[in-house]
């Protein structure tokens, strides 16, 4: 699904690459009012009663309201807690460790390390200070697009950590100075590589945490990465696909870079940039 740095643009991280390069996007960018400026301008389980404690971590970065204190906060960060338990034991593997990135939620609009945000842009993740931010109304919006479900709301938590998993890794960096000096449509295509980097990754989350998956789990993520597909939004908007002006990746792209990542469960087998695609 995503974040700032990287889908999302300048202040009101429209959804194209501006600001930010186009960067590490709001992997999600759940339609709705998104739509509107995606075309303009220019991201189961059964968390719920899995017991786990919501971290430190996530209550110190829940923006103002401070703790994970209603039902759908309480799953985000049961899922951000999953994200950290696993990244944590895979960097582990690999000698390195984890720097858990911070949960935020708010109502409307807020102010992150990348600017000002909308809860119209949908999640995303913002590099600068390394939060993952999540408007309360996300969950609603997922059931109006995609018919919701844990996994599906899940999913595009864990796309967002997916980002910052780019971001503590350099690969982000690496995309930014690479965009830099290419045309848009070359940047656009980097971006697209970068969102379905994330989408894998939030597959090898799920695929280490299969016991945990129920019958439909993996419909409800399909359906959730159909849903955000450039090429539906634009149709769904009353566009033509333009392959040059995608940024996260067709439907399709999306629910197989999923599916790779739930299929391996391996972090290496994300690579989009060293000649896997």
């Amino acid at each position: 699904m995503g974040g700032g740095g990287g889908g999302m643009g300048s202040l009101i991280f429209g959804l194209l690459p501006l600001l930010f390069g186009r960067k590490l996007g709001c992997g999600t960018l759940l339609i709705l009012a998104i739509v509107g400026y995606f075309l303009f301008s220019s991201g189961m389980l059964n968390l719920g009663g899995s017991g786990m404690a919501p971290t430190e971590t996530a209550q110190q970065g829940a923006g103002s309201n401070q703790a994970c204190d209603t039902q759908e906060e309480l799953f985000a960060c049961r899922v951000l807690k999953s994200t950290e338990d696993t990244w944590g034991a895979l960097f582990a593997q690999a000698g390195q460790r984890y720097q858990p990135t911070t949960l935020n939620f708010y109502q409307q609009g807020t102010q992150s390390g990348c600017g000002s945000a909308q809860s119209a842009m949908g999640p995303f993740y913002c590099p600068a200070d390394q939060g993952v931010y999540l408007d309360t109304t996300f969950f609603q919006q997922m059931q109006q697009m995609s018919g919701g479900g844990d996994f599906a709301y899940a999913y595009v938590i864990a796309h967002e950590v997916g980002h910052h998993i780019q971001n503590i890794s350099g690969v982000a960096d690496q995309v930014r100075r690479a965009q830099a000096g290419a045309s848009q449509a070359d940047g656009n295509a980097l971006q697209v590589r970068m969102e379905l980097q994330a989408d894998c990754y939030a597959g090898v989350w799920a695929a280490k945490n299969a016991a945990r998956i129920e019958a439909g789990d993996i419909e409800e993520g399909m359906r959730a990465a159909h849903a955000i597909g450039d090429d539906k939004l634009m149709r769904d908007a009353g566009r033509s696909p333009v392959e040059s002006m995608f940024t996260h990746g067709t439907s399709e792209q999306r629910m197989a870079a999923l599916k790779k990542g739930l299929q391996s469960g391996d972090p290496n087998s994300c690579d989009y940039f060293g000649g896997a695609s």
